[in-house]
């Protein structure tokens, strides 16, 4: 299969996957990752969905192809059925647009789709329990939390930290979500939104989810929050050290300045943005100490600070592309 802008070709598919049976797809991008996709491979196999699930597996590395070759070697013996695609352009946004497009043109059948990345595991019951939820709300995106599990044991406390901080803590609607790490999106939400799904504008700094959901609110879709549906996420040392931290931080009020753009572009939108971000960064030092007294974190007492100096720095036009070497994220 190859799609109409040449930049999508399968690599693989079960030899008994039958699409019309599917009605979830679970949805799974890689990056130089092959031995934790198989554990994310494992995990999803391990909750038994049966033959109306099969997984869809994006590698965006065309020129190595690890997690491709992995995935279709997992695939030969898995009880889960899918396939393997590979999405030429670099790029998260365009791995998630390869692989939302690509369910949808397999999958005639198809309902819902699923997300995970390559560094995080499903517990048990997860697609079944953002499903329910879905169902009981009605909503039509359901969240659920990327629970921190890091490579030192010793660093755990460090899960304190906003960053590493789920936005919602109780099941049921909420007004928004912000990640598509662990999410469940119906499929009338992707047949009503513009292609492509993500703005590839955000490849690389991140922030092309939360992009997405503003867009889908805007339509009237809604959305829930399922805290029983958690993956856990695989989070090496170097996440906890500063300079990732304040990376990321400043990176997250970036984003919130660019999305507020978009929605209200123009000399007044600037004002209200530049207003909004003085008021964050005068409300920082008091924010931060209650903060640093909950959490026992200076870092973390930073954070509110951090977000609105990015939000300030995008203004400039100086936005951290914290994507674009994914081995050093």
């Amino acid at each position: 299969m190859q799609s109409d802008t040449r930049t999508i070709t399968e690599h693989f598919r079960s030899s008994e996957l039958e699409p019309e049976k599917v009605r979830i797809a679970i949805t799974l991008p890689t990056f130089r990752r092959p031995e934790h996709l198989v554990e994310t491979l494992n995990s999803l196999e391990a909750l038994n969905a049966g033959d109306h699930a099969a997984v869809v597996v994006m590698d965006n590395d065309a020129e190595g192809l690890d997690g491709a070759t992995a995935a279709a070697e997992w695939l030969q013996t898995s009880r889960l059925n899918g396939l393997v695609i590979v999405a030429h352009q670099r790029g998260n946004c365009h791995a998630y647009n390869a692989g939302w497009e690509t369910a949808l043109q397999t999958f005639a059948g198809l309902e819902r789709i699923a997300v995970i990345d390559d560094d995080e595991l499903a517990t048990p019951g997860w697609l079944n329990r953002l499903r329910e939820t879905a169902e009981r709300t009605g909503a039509d995106l359901v969240g659920g939390p990327q629970t921190p599990v890091f490579s030192d044991p010793s660093l755990q406390g460090c899960s304190k930290h906003p960053v590493f901080q789920p936005h919602y803590d109780r099941s049921g609607p909420v007004p928004i979500l912000y990640s598509s790490g662990n999410v469940m999106i119906s499929r009338a939400v992707l047949d009503a939104m513009p292609r492509p799904f993500l703005d590839p504008a955000f490849n690389f700094i991140g922030g092309g989810d939360s992009d997405f959901y503003r867009r889908a609110k805007a339509k009237g879709f809604g959305f829930a929050w399922c805290a029983e549906a958690a993956v856990m996420e695989t989070t090496p040392s170097r996440r906890t050290e500063f300079s990732w931290l304040n990376a990321r931080s400043l990176r997250n009020g970036a984003i919130s300045a660019i999305i507020e753009k978009r929605q209200n572009p123009g000399a007044a939108g600037r004002v209200r943005r530049m207003g909004k971000s003085v008021a964050l960064l005068l409300a920082s030092p008091l924010r931060g100490v209650r903060m640093w007294a909950r959490t026992g974190s200076a870092v973390a007492g930073l954070y509110h600070f951090q977000v609105a100096v990015g939000r300030l720095m995008a203004e400039a036009g100086l936005v951290n592309e914290q994507y674009r070497n994914p081995e050093s994220n």
